[in-house]
């Protein structure tokens, strides 16, 4: 998972430092294609997605909006380890619990750690640790469950918080970026001493971008998050679940 993290960032950041690279080449490229268009007046074409994204990216101004960037590069990664990570902790408690009550009628306790032993997931580990304390009294089978369970959602909730941290990162970064775009667009207005609209225009149209982009990074990890906390909270009603089930399992395996 960490591998993965790292590929993801180092990509993100690849990118970001070609996007910056291009800047200059894109900014000339435009000032030549204006000096055409007012010569000749051709028709110019529509820029596709990808243009008109790196396009508003270079308006908006490296800075703040790279620093937005990295926020939905990091929000992301982390996003899709978290749910690779819930995808595979995700197991049939049914199953598994069939299957246990199956071994502790046939094998006794000892088969029912074994199926425990080669099932993944929190549930079969909750399981193990409660099996494992058989012999110390269903006090301490409970025990053993509960504070095992926490430590479980421990790992089920682990780096999820730099997540809802970018969330609220991007777009109050993107409100700077506007903030100090519109201070700029005011100094040029004072060096000029004319409020030309030309002046006004292109500086808030570079402050607001900051803020739009701001605005559909949280947007896109808003949505990575939800889905991972209705994932964590799927599979912590499971493990309650299978926890009462097991105490049931082994209550009516003592009589």
């Amino acid at each position: 998972m960490k591998r993965l993290f790292s590929i993801l960032a180092i990509a993100g950041i690849m990118a970001f430092g070609t996007v910056n690279a291009n800047a200059y080449t894109t900014t000339t490229a435009t000032t030549t294609v204006a000096t055409a268009t007012q010569d000749e007046a051709a028709p110019a074409e529509e820029l596709g997605f990808h243009q008109e994204l790196k396009k508003r990216f270079i308006e908006g101004g490296p800075g703040f909006m790279g620093i937005v960037l990295l926020c939905l590069i990091l929000g992301l990664a982390i996003a899709i380890e978290r749910i690779i990570f819930l995808n595979l902790s995700t197991t049939n408690t049914k199953k598994l619990t069939q299957s246990v009550e199956d071994a502790l009628k046939s094998g006794g306790v000892e088969a029912a750690k074994e199926v425990c032993r080669n099932t993944k997931g929190p549930v079969a580990s909750i399981f193990y640790q409660g099996l494992d304390r058989t012999d110390e009294g269903l006090d301490a089978v409970e025990k053993a469950v509960v504070a095992y369970g926490g430590v479980q959602m421990g790992q089920l909730e682990k780096n999820v918080s730099w997540i809802s941290l970018f969330i609220a990162l991007a777009p109050m970064l993107g409100f700077m970026g506007t903030v100090i775009g519109m201070i700029q667009a005011f100094d040029k207005i004072e060096a000029a001493g004319d409020m030309q609209p030309s002046l006004v225009a292109g500086g808030i149209k570079v402050a607001l971008l900051t803020t739009v982009f701001g605005l559909i990074v949280a947007i896109i990890l808003q949505i990575f998050y939800n889905y991972i906390v209705a994932k964590i909270d799927s599979i912590v009603n499971e493990m309650e679940d299978a926890s009462i089930t097991l105490m049931d399992l082994l209550i009516r395996s003592k009589k």
